[in-house]
């Protein structure tokens, strides 16, 4: 596949994710012993469209990506992408601004009504 001069703006490892995901995607389909076309069509896409999304195109939409990740029995893991109980670096930055100590707010006196 010839790299589009869009594909270079994208960071390598992004681009290797890209593939890396596309790969899998095509690894599980063939698992489960679905042909191409089926999938496609359960999916509402061309065979074109879900080879671009096997060989790891950026131009694949997410939601592309969504509805075969459910057509093959996965769209559960498309909601933990960025869930923040796997965001080890987010807790870690979210544990360092806790408080150190906890005071208790001083309580006003009641206001002297005349």
């Amino acid at each position: 596949m010839a790299e589009k001069r869009s594909d270079y703006s994208l960071p390598l490892p992004v681009r290797r994710a890209l593939r890396k995901l596309g790969r899998d995607i095509r690894d599980a389909r063939l698992r489960r012993r679905i042909p191409a076309a089926l999938v496609a069509e359960r999916a509402s896409i061309s065979r074109t469209t879900l080879f671009k999304l096997e060989k790891g195109d950026p131009g694949v939409s997410i939601g592309i990506i969504g509805t075969v990740l459910f057509v093959l029995g996965l769209g559960d893991r498309l909601g933990k992408l960025a869930d923040i109980k796997h965001d080890e670096h987010g807790l870690a930055l979210d544990e360092e601004r806790l408080p150190k100590r906890i005071r208790p707010k001083r309580r006003r006196p009641p206001a002297e009504t005349d």
